[in-house]
């Protein structure tokens, strides 16, 4: 009767721990809507697998007053790097991709260049010396590119920033060349190897590839915000030239699921997610890239924290997963110009996740 009495009282002590950090994390999520910054977000956390809280906050379509909840499909935007990422490095295990051969080993028509050649850990780890976006009309382009080979017209022939393996600069483009790797090593293309590989193991049903003008069964509208407290409909661009490094579509759900595969080494070896997570980005002190993620924990450990965030025309989104305390939290969000906001806002549900 004693021990009965005592599992009881845990009983009640773990589940009113659990509504307290829920009540904390649902203000946290209000908080980003009351203040008129977000038209709509979802957030979310698991611990040790189990989702102890999610929900969602303001519209997924503020004209229709449809709320947005953890199943509302949103843009992903640059988190798409770390799937990429993982999928490379999938094929580095098979050895049907050389992290340290030049990039003309895939693509035999890429363009040279006169001293150093591109590898594949330069456009992992952003030190290729490629430019990002070099306009607006970049960023916000209508083309639609049949092929990711393709894309890779906008910016072949561009000057390099500087020589390849020197110095860190972010570039989407790079992860596009990326995935033209993966489709001449895996000799899939890109959409399929990401399906079979990445979302089916994961178990994520609702995350794909976006298709220009296809919108998907309770997939958000584009909000942008333009000044404080004031957002305006986002006007829809073309993402068919960075799919593999910003172009995919997907819920908080699914998120949820992807952080808990990478934790239980679902999609690689331990050894090679340790590889990922160690510091690739020269001298980049202030959050460290790795392959494919950002490394977010101070040094010398810089790789106990990873995640990866993301904004684009109608999206703010955030991850961090911490493995050795195997916690994943996400935020989702439909309105892009506030990241200043949502990646704050994802490492506070982190440390509500971890309180004791």
């Amino acid at each position: 009767m004693k021990k009965l009495i005592i599992l009881i009282a845990l009983f009640i002590g773990f589940n009113s721990q659990a509504q307290d950090k829920a009540a904390k994390a649902k203000a946290l999520l209000e908080s980003l809507i009351n203040k008129d910054k977000i038209v709509g977000a979802a957030g979310g956390f698991t611990i040790d697998g189990e989702t102890v809280w999610q929900s969602g906050a303001g519209y997924a379509d503020r004209d229709a007053g449809l709320e947005f909840t953890p199943t509302t499909v949103t843009r992903l935007a640059s988190i798409a790097k770390s799937m990429t990422a993982i999928a490379v490095m999938q094929l580095v295990e098979q050895d049907l991709i050389d992290l340290d051969a030049p990039i003309q080993t895939y693509i035999p028509d890429y363009p040279r260049q006169p001293k150093t050649q591109i590898t594949t850990r330069h456009l992992l780890s952003h030190t290729s010396g490629m430019k990002g976006y070099t306009s607006a009309k970049d960023a916000q382009t209508k083309i639609e590119y049949p092929t990711l080979y393709d894309a890779l017209d906008i910016f072949k022939d561009r000057e390099l920033l500087f020589e390849p393996g020197t110095r860190y600069s972010y570039t989407t483009y790079g992860y596009t060349v990326l995935g033209v790797i993966v489709e001449r090593a895996s000799g899939m293309t890109f959409e399929d190897y990401m399906q079979k590989n990445i979302w089916d193991k994961a178990g994520m049903s609702n995350t794909g590839v976006e298709k220009f003008g296809q919108k998907k069964p309770n997939q958000s509208s584009l909000y942008h915000q333009i000044r404080k407290g004031k957002s305006r409909d986002g006007k829809e661009n073309n993402l068919s030239n960075r799919i593999p490094g910003g172009g995919f579509y997907s819920t908080l759900e699914d998120m949820l699921k992807f952080g808990n595969a990478v934790i239980n080494n679902v999609f690689v070896k331990e050894s090679t997610m340790d590889l990922m997570r160690e510091h690739h980005s020269l001298e980049k002190e202030r959050n460290a890239y790795g392959f494919g993620w950002f490394l977010y924990n101070p040094k010398p450990n810089e790789g106990a924290i990873i995640g990866h965030s993301g904004e684009q025309t109608g999206s703010c989104t955030q991850i961090v997963i911490v493995p050795h305390l195997k916690i994943v939290t996400v935020i989702l969000t439909n309105t892009s110009g506030t990241f200043s906001e949502v990646q704050p806002a994802t490492f506070n549900l982190f440390s509500i996740a971890n309180e004791k």
